[in-house]
C-alpha cells in the first residue's frame, strides 16, 4: 500500500501567502518561502503554490518565489497560476519546481496538457480543477461544474468529463478543489472526490474543506483520495503536520513519518 500524502497549499498573491473562504475575503498569513521551509521541516510530503490572481489579472508566473523556495526545501513542489505555454512550464521547472499545475489555461486550451506531457512527462503535469456543485442537467450530468479564473468564471463543463479528458490528454495527477468547501474547515467534498477518484487511473489530490485530522481520514478511507491538500488547519497553527500524520497512522492510514 502506498503512503498517503499530506500537501500544504500556499495561495500566493503579490508575493505573500493568503487564505480565504470559497475564494473570497483573503487575509495575509505569511511569507511563502518561510512557510514552505517550516512545512518541509515538519514532514510535508509535497507543497503546492498557487498564484491565485495570475490568471485573472493576466500576469506572469512568480518565478523568483519558485527559485527561493527551491533553495529552501528538498521535497517535490508544484506551481500553478499564470502558466499558459510550454515556455512558462519550462521556466517553472528550470527554477526548481518538480510539477506544474494547469487549470484555467488547460480549460481554454486543452492541448497544453498534451504538449506539456510530451515535453516534460506526464508526471510533471497536474490538472487543477476548481469545481462547484450545480443542478444536474444534460450539460452537467454529474452535478459538478468546472469554474476557472480563481472561481470567477463558470465554464459549462462537466467535472467528471473534464477529469477523464485530461487523463486522455496526458495529465499525470489531478488536484480536485471544491469551491463549496474551500476554506470552510467543515470537511472535504467526499461525494465529488470519490466520483473522480474512482473514474480516473491517476492520483487524485483532495482539496478544500480540511479543518481537523478526521477530515483527512474520511477523504482517504471513504473517498479514496491519494493525497490531501491542507491550508487553514496548519496556516493558523491549529495543527502541525506531524500531529495530523500521527492521528492518521494510528487509525490505519499509511503515512511517511520522520521518526
Amino acid at each position: 500500500m502506498l503512503s498517503k500524502r499530506i500537501i500544504p497549499c500556499l495561495d500566493v498573491r503579490d508575493g505573500r501567502t493568503t487564505k480565504g473562504i470559497r475564494f473570497k475575503d483573503n487575509i495575509d498569513v505569511g511569507d511563502p518561502v518561510q512557510m514552505a521551509r517550516y512545512y518541509y521541516e515538519q514532514g510535508a510530503d509535497e507543497i503546492v503554490f498557487y498564484d491565485i490572481t495570475a490568471s485573472s489579472d493576466r500576469r506572469e508566473i512568480m518565478i523568483e518565489v519558485v527559485r527561493q523556495v527551491a533553495r529552501e526545501i528538498f521535497i517535490p513542489f508544484a506551481v500553478g497560476g499564470g502558466i499558459r505555454s510550454l515556455e512558462d512550464m519550462r521556466a517553472v521547472l528550470l527554477a526548481g519546481a518538480e510539477k506544474i499545475s494547469v487549470n484555467s489555461a488547460a480549460v481554454k486550451n486543452p492541448e497544453i496538457i498534451a504538449h506539456g506531457a510530451q515535453a516534460f512527462g506526464s508526471q510533471c503535469i497536474v490538472l487543477g480543477m476548481d469545481v462547484k456543485r450545480v443542478p444536474v442537467s444534460d450539460k452537467i450530468p454529474s452535478g459538478y461544474e468546472i469554474v476557472i479564473n480563481g472561481g470567477r468564471t463558470p465554464m459549462g463543463l462537466d467535472a467528471l468529463w473534464w477529469a477523464q479528458e485530461a487523463v486522455r490528454l496526458g495529465a499525470g495527477e489531478i488536484c480536485l478543489n471544491s469551491i463549496d468547501a474551500d476554506g470552510t474547515q467543515t470537511g472535504y467534498e467526499l461525494t465529488l472526490t470519490k466520483l473522480i477518484s474512482e473514474a480516473v487511473p491517476i492520483p487524485v489530490i483532495a482539496s478544500g474543506g480540511a479543518g481537523v485530522p478526521e477530515h483527512l481520514y474520511d477523504v482517504f478511507s471513504q473517498a479514496h483520495a491519494d493525497a490531501a491538500l491542507i491550508a487553514s488547519m496548519v496556516h493558523f497553527g491549529t495543527y502541525t503536520i506531524a500531529a495530523i500524520k500521527q492521528h492518521l497512522q494510528a487509525k490505519g492510514i499509511k503515512m511517511r513519518l520522520l521518526w
